[in-house]
């Protein structure tokens, strides 16, 4: 049997943040108004393994949520009544969609963004903050500038991008003095793009690490709605021979392509959280990844 090429090892970060493990646990639906219940789920999460978490001062909107930076404001209440979490992870929020404009990654605005974030998460500095989309109307030289300054003031330790086209990631990272860190595209056995469209080798030069959102195509592959079926057949073939749910393969998958991406978890259920680890465990080879790719896009490889 070839090697595996599920990555389950950590994934370095620059200016001195710890390393994050091959699962993150993503905040978009940590609506619950049970400070308790969000701590659980952050505890549980962070005793796995999942140290970088992920936020965003747009999440509130969804799922319920108590709206703009509600999100942001749940885990700072778990932070101010377990305190000692916070060395335990990697803290990441996201910056630069304020509706209805849509997005503005304007000098004044990031600047008031990241302190509105300080703010809601009650800390001193945000260990990585990204560009939660890109503002089409802001030069990638005063983005650039201003993601400098907020990491010389110390407000924030390392920068990233989310939801940038490569040329949009290659333009800011021109002008950035500090590593870009961080980019984070939509990716699932779903959903391919960022193999295809040259983000990922972006990353890869520039040693940038991915961070996957939506790893599950926001249920798509559970439900199996609008997926190759296909897809979901070999899915659950594979699924079997390694032992574990059709989640697990999904999330093994992701993490086997050379980039080496983090798959941000959204799970609000702590067994599923659990149970998510078990990727880490997958046997994949190029045999069985091309599999998954040609029948995700329903085209034979050439």
């Amino acid at each position: 049997m070839s090697d595996s090429l599920v990555r389950a090892g950590a994934r370095a970060l620059p200016a001195g943040l710890d390393a994050i493990g091959p699962l993150g646990f993503g905040c978009w639906r940590l609506t619950t108004s049970q400070t308790s219940q969000a701590q659980a789920l952050i505890e549980t999460a962070l005793d796995l393994g999942m140290n970088l978490v992920d936020t965003a001062d747009v999440y509130g909107l969804d799922y319920g949520g108590s709206g703009f930076g509600g999100n942001e404001e749940v885990l700072g209440k778990v932070l101010a009544v377990a305190p000692h979490l916070r060395d335990r992870m990697v803290l990441a929020t996201k910056g630069g969609i304020m509706p209805p404009i849509p997005y503005d990654s304007s000098d004044g605005y990031l600047r008031s963004a990241v302190d509105a974030s300080l703010q809601r998460l009650g800390v001193d500095v945000i260990d990585l903050y990204q560009i939660h989309r890109p503002d089409l109307f802001a030069h990638p030289v005063q983005v650039a500038d201003t993601l400098g300054s907020l990491v010389s003031d110390g407000k924030i330790r390392a920068v990233g991008i989310s939801n940038h086209t490569p040329a949009q990631h290659d333009a800011l990272a021109s002008h950035l003095e500090v590593p870009l860190a961080t980019s984070q595209p939509e990716y699932s056995p779903a959903f391919l793009g960022p193999m295809r469209d040259g983000t990922f080798d972006l990353c890869m030069r520039d040693g940038v690490v991915p961070l996957a959102w939506s790893p599950l195509g926001g249920g798509r592959l559970m439900s199996g709605d609008g997926v190759q079926s296909a897809l979901i057949a070999t899915l659950d073939e594979l699924a079997e021979r390694e032992g574990v749910d059709r989640a697990a393969l999904c999330y093994a998958f992701v993490l086997a392509h050379p980039s080496a991406p983090v798959a941000l978890l959204g799970t609000q259920n702590p067994d599923r959280l659990r149970s998510a680890t078990d990727a880490l465990n997958v046997h994949l080879d190029r045999a069985d990844l091309y599999r998954i790719v040609q029948d995700s896009e329903a085209v034979p490889l050439p």
